[in-house]
Order: C-alpha cells, then sequence, then structure tokens
C-alpha cells in the first residue's frame, strides 16, 4: 500500500501528465477543498488533469512530509510563471479527502543569497517530531501572536538560515522584519494559528493575520536543531474577499 507521502506526489504529479489514475487518489464524494478561488465539484478532478496537462506543467517537489492523516509538501509549480507552494491534504482509507494550500510568486534570492526553496531537506530526529511541534506551537503563540519578540533568542538560533525573499540571515534580522511598521502599524500581525504538522526535525505552522492590512495566511516551515530554529521557509499569499469566494470552506 502506498504511503500518504506517496499518494500526494503521485496525485500533484497528474498536474503533469493528466494521469486519471492520478486523480483516483481522491475520494471526490468526500473531498473538501479550502482554496477559495477552485470551485467545488464543478468539474472532476480527472477533467481538470486532463485539461491543465495541456499547459505542460511542471511540479517539483522540494520536501515532502507524512503527519498521522496528512501529507504535506514543499513545491516549485511552473504553470507559465514559477511560484512556491505549501500542499497540504488529508487523507481517510487511503483517499484523499480535504485540501489547503498556500502559494506565492517565486522570487529571490534575497539578501543573504538563498532561494525560496532550496536549503537542507534531510528529515531526521524522528523522536523528537512531538517535542518539536509542541516547541513550535509555543513559539508562534507566545512570540508571533503575543508579539513577544523580546523572547525570540528562546527559540530561533543567531545565525537562523532564512529563505524569505525579504527578509537575510540571522536572529537580528528576523527580529526587525518582525518589529517593522507602516504608518505606525505593525506590518506583520499574527493572529491565529490553525495547524501544526510535523515529522521529525521540520514543523509547518499555518497561520492567520494580516500583512501591512491585508487579510493574509501564512505558512511557515521550520527545521529545528538542538532546541532552535535553524532553517526557515515561507509562504504568504493574501485571502480573497469573501464575496469573491467560489466555495464556502474557508482558507484554513
Amino acid at each position: 500500500m502506498e504511503t500518504k507521502r506517496e499518494l500526494l506526489q503521485r496525485f500533484l504529479k497528474g498536474l503533469e501528465t493528466g494521469d486519471a489514475m492520478a486523480a483516483a487518489v481522491v475520494n471526490e464524494k468526500k473531498y473538501i477543498q479550502h482554496n477559495p478561488q477552485t470551485h467545488e465539484g464543478s468539474e472532476g478532478i480527472a477533467d481538470l488533469f486532463a485539461r491543465l496537462s495541456k499547459t505542460s506543467p511542471k511540479v517539483t517537489f522540494k520536501r515532502v512530509f507524512e503527519d498521522g492523516d496528512f501529507a504535506f509538501a514543499h513545491i516549485e509549480y511552473d504553470f507559465s510563471s514559477l511560484r512556491a507552494a505549501f500542499e497540504v491534504f488529508r487523507f481517510e482509507d487511503g483517499k484523499a479527502v480535504e485540501h489547503w494550500d498556500n502559494i506565492q510568486p517565486l522570487r529571490g534570492p534575497n539578501l543573504s543569497g538563498r532561494g525560496m526553496q532550496d536549503g537542507h531537506a534531510v528529515i531526521a530526529d524522528l523522536q523528537k517530531t512531538e517535542e518539536n511541534r509542541a516547541i513550535s506551537s509555543l513559539f508562534v503563540k507566545d512570540v508571533l501572536i503575543k508579539r513577544r519578540f523580546e523572547s525570540l533568542a528562546d527559540f530561533v538560533a543567531e545565525d537562523l538560515k532564512q529563505h524569505n525573499p525579504d527578509m537575510a540571515d540571522g536572529i537580528l534580522a528576523l527580529k526587525g522584519v518582525l518589529e517593522g511598521k507602516n504608518e505606525g502599524e505593525p506590518v506583520f500581525v499574527y493572529s491565529q494559528l490553525h495547524r501544526v504538522l510535523a515529522e521529525g526535525n521540520f514543523v509547518l505552522c499555518v497561520c492567520e493575520g494580516q500583512r501591512s492590512g491585508v487579510h493574509s495566511s501564512f505558512y511557515d516551515l521550520y527545521r529545528w536543531d538542538a532546541g532552535r530554529i535553524v532553517e526557515h521557509w515561507s509562504t504568504i499569499e493574501d485571502v480573497p474577499p469573501r464575496e469573491e469566494w467560489k466555495n464556502d470552506n474557508g482558507k484554513f
């Protein structure tokens, strides 16, 4: 039997090939779509894949993880332009039944010469999965949401490797961005932590908030080592206004 990690890869590779068997990974009777720009039930997934494959898309997996009923991946898409994406699927009985994503145009390198998706990719420390999940949740709630940036050093390595295209390496650069203001208002506001997915030394935190006053979705992938975040990747996506949603399931 295929693992959830393998099912996710087979499904998304179907975007390239138009393979109807890839679409069979999904239980369309139960499938809940959380991308607000995607209709639900208006077009069968096999038909959708067949149509999209004619545009010669490319799907490149950078990191793929599995966590209980979930599989999640860090992906580069080439749909006429390059995009960085996080894809999250929930499975029941070997079929995908729920989907979330967060996609951002690929940019960079940043001031430290790092791309949005390069860097460490080896999953390790599986015995620390729950420890890293718990400390990531604490970091987001205590530091990002409550804006206790004086506590950053309790969670983040001084020489943090940074892949956000608008940031540079190091804890001081991160602190400067998080504390940044525009016309007296914070640029980045984390308001709610929706999901924490983990495998070993990697943890993906899904958050809601605002960037420059715009309702936004923050997907932050952290790599932990010796109790500190040593590497960080992210995608940030605007959440469309409610009247523009094509389904009623919500982004989160």
